[in-house]
């Protein structure tokens, strides 16, 4: 197993308060495993971060109005080495100017491997891989919080594992909002829930960006394909509570393909026994 670009960074994300003027210092820390191969080179730079489309697809290349704070950070030490089992703390510096905008603001730190290794031919191979902490920072200031839950997506008909329910949240503010999400799934014919379960509370919670519209899915398993079942979808947002049932017709393929057999075997029956009756009782 080849695991020379095998690294850790923590956290993966980082939510900080600031404010116009300020100056901030943080870090993030990254690891080169115990069974690594080499030694771990490294770089990290600082990118914009934003999202492209509903379904949040990372964006480090373009900056906005709420990216501004990639420019304000500066990595103390953005290169060095590190042994197999060896961590170190990378620290960075956040100087907010005094005229900052009040509100979100996304940067990410990238850390990428430079290792460059030499073939037997004699070319240099250059391996780079790169791994993100993102940072979610808010200005102090006036914030506008506006949004809506604007739909939900629940199926209801399946024809096997796992449902998939979604809904679709919008941000109008200024800064970042939590989104709690709650699911809940009965069998129609008991009033116990299947979902959640005693080690599953089926909350999630998820960010929705300034000024972007995001649909968020889940994939629940773990309950018979075949069933009628109502599922609840509830969405906690902005200090409001939006809920969706829908009654999902859980069948299989199989099990169609079973009934539909049964009836046709039963037609055929019924048919051979009609002119079986007919033959019978013909006078000639």
């Amino acid at each position: 197993m080849d695991t020379t670009n095998i690294f850790t960074v923590t956290p993966m994300s980082q939510k900080i308060e600031l404010e116009a003027g300020q100056v901030y210092e943080g870090s993030i820390v990254v690891a080169n495993p115990a069974n690594a191969a080499n030694d771990f080179h490294y770089k990290v730079e600082v990118s914009p971060y934003g999202v492209i489309g509903e379904d949040y697809l990372m964006d480090l290349s373009n900056q906005s109005e709420y990216s501004q704070i990639a420019n304000w950070i500066e990595i103390d030490e953005p290169t060095g080495t590190l042994k197999p089992n060896e961590t170190r703390d990378i620290y960075f510096t956040i100087t907010v100017p005094e005229n900052a905008p009040s509100g979100g603001q996304y940067a990410a730190l990238m850390v990428s491997s430079e290792n460059n290794n030499t073939a037997s031919s004699g070319l240099a191979i250059n391996n780079v891989f790169e791994m993100a902490s993102v940072i979610y920072a808010k200005i102090a200031g006036e914030t506008v919080r506006a949004g809506e839950v604007s739909s939900f997506s629940i199926p209801g008909f399946v024809t096997g594992m796992p449902i998939t329910t979604g809904v679709t949240i919008t941000n109008d503010g200024n800064s970042h909002e939590t989104a709690k999400i709650a699911l809940e799934i009965k069998s129609f014919f008991a009033a116990s829930p299947l979902y959640p379960t005693p080690e599953d509370d089926g909350i999630i919670s998820e960010l929705i960006l300034p000024n972007t519209t995001r649909y968020i899915t889940r994939d629940i398993d773990g309950i018979s394909s075949l069933g009628i079942y109502e599922v609840k979808e509830t969405v906690n947002y902005l200090g409001q509570n939006t809920t969706f049932t829908q009654t999902v017709v859980s069948c299989p393929i199989w099990f169609m393909a079973l009934v539909f057999v049964t009836i046709m075997a039963v037609i055929v029956a019924i048919v051979r026994t009609v002119r079986a009756h007919r033959i019978k009782h013909k006078v000639f």
